[in-house]
C-alpha cells in the first residue's frame, strides 16, 4: 500500500519535532519544512515553499510566530492556493484557542476545499520551558501582568499526539478540536508549582501590561515580538473563553491529557529550572 509523503511545517519546533518523531516511528515518509531543511522552507520566502511542498499528500502547518501577527494571513492564503496546485490531500493547522485574528487563517483552510483539521491550542506548558517565561524562572523573579487569569496549559506532546491522528485518520477529516490541559492555574500558581517541584524560590510579582511592555522595549526586544506578547495578554488572556477547559484530547487520543503538575515535575529533574541547562 502507498504511504503518504507528509509535510511538518515548523518540524523543528515545540510541536512539529514531535510530530515527526511520531510518524517516524510509524516508519511513514516525513520531511521537515524549515530554514535549515533540505529543501529549505522559509515563510519568509516564498520562493522555498514550492519544492518544499512538492510530492507531498499531507500537511501540517505551525506559522512563526503566530498566526495573529499582520501578513500570517495572506501567507496561509499563497501557502494553500500552491498546495491545491499541487494537489496536496490535507491539512493540519495549529491555531489558537481564543485568537480572532487566528480564526480568520483558519477560515483560508476551511474554504479552500482541501481535506483539513483545525488544532485550536491553549497556552503551551512548554513556555515555562522552552521559551519567553524560562529566563526569568531561571533567575528567580518573575513579573507578569494578567496574573490571575486562569489557563488550562496544554502539553505540546499532547498537542502533537493529536496532530498525527488528525493526519493519518480521515475521521477527523472537517473538525476543528479545542485542546486544553484538565486544569486551570494563574501565572502565580504555575510560578508556585514550579518552585515547589525544583525547591526553589522564584519570586512572582503582578504588573501592569503597560509596565510589561515597556521593559520589553528598553531591552531592546524586537518590535514585532513586542507587539505579539501584548496582544497575547490582552486579546487572548482578555477573551474569557481562555479559560475553557474542553475534553477534545480525550476525545481524539481515548486518555486524559498531561496535568501541568506532571509536565512541571517530569521538567524539573531536567535541571533547566535551575542551571539552565537546555532540554535535550
Amino acid at each position: 500500500m502507498k504511504k503518504d509523503n507528509f509535510l511538518i511545517i515548523g518540524g523543528t519546533g515545540k510541536t512539529g519535532r514531535k510530530v515527526v518523531d511520531s510518524l517516524k516511528l510509524l516508519n511513514q515518509n516525513v520531511r521537515i519544512g524549515s530554514r535549515s531543511s533540505q529543501p529549505a522552507f522559509d515563510w519568509n520566502n516564498g520562493d522555498t515553499w514550492e519544492e518544499a511542498l512538492e510530492g507531498v499528500d499531507k500537511m501540517y502547518i505551525t506559522y512563526q510566530p503566530d498566526l495573529a501577527v499582520p501578513g500570517a494571513k495572506h501567507s496561509i492564503e499563497n501557502l494553500i492556493n500552491l498546495a491545491k496546485k499541487q494537489h496536496l490531500k490535507k491539512v493540519v493547522l495549529l491555531s489558537g484557542k481564543g485568537e480572532r485574528e487566528a480564526e480568520l487563517c483558519e477560515q483560508v483552510v476551511i474554504n479552500s476545499g482541501l481535506d483539513y483539521t483545525i488544532v485550536r491550542a491553549s497556552w503551551f506548558s512548554q513556555n515555562f520551558s522552552e521559551s519567553f517565561f524560562l529566563e526569568p524562572i531561571q533567575q528567580g523573579f518573575v513579573a507578569l501582568p494578567q496574573a490571575d487569569v486562569p489557563v488550562p496549559y496544554v502539553d505540546t506532546g499532547d498537542i502533537a499526539d493529536v496532530v498525527v491522528e488528525a493526519l493519518l485518520h480521515e475521521e477527523h477529516d472537517g473538525r476543528i478540536y479545542q485542546l486544553t490541559g484538565p486544569t486551570t492555574l494563574s501565572f502565580k500558581e504555575a510560578i508556585a508549582e514550579i518552585a515547589k517541584a525544583t525547591d526553589r524560590d522564584i519570586a512572582f510579582t503582578p504588573i501592569t501590561i503597560e509596565a510589561y511592555v515597556s521593559a520589553m522595549k528598553e531591552q531592546g526586544v524586537p518590535a514585532d515580538f513586542v507587539w505579539l506578547v501584548e496582544y497575547l495578554f490582552t486579546e487572548v488572556l482578555g477573551n474569557p473563553m481562555v479559560s475553557e477547559i474542553t475534553n477534545d484530547i480525550e476525545k481524539v487520543l481515548k486518555r486524559k491529557p498531561k496535568s501541568f503538575t506532571d509536565y512541571v515535575n517530569e521538567t524539573a529533574i531536567t535541571g533547566v529550572w535551575k542551571n539552565g541547562i537546555p532540554i535535550a
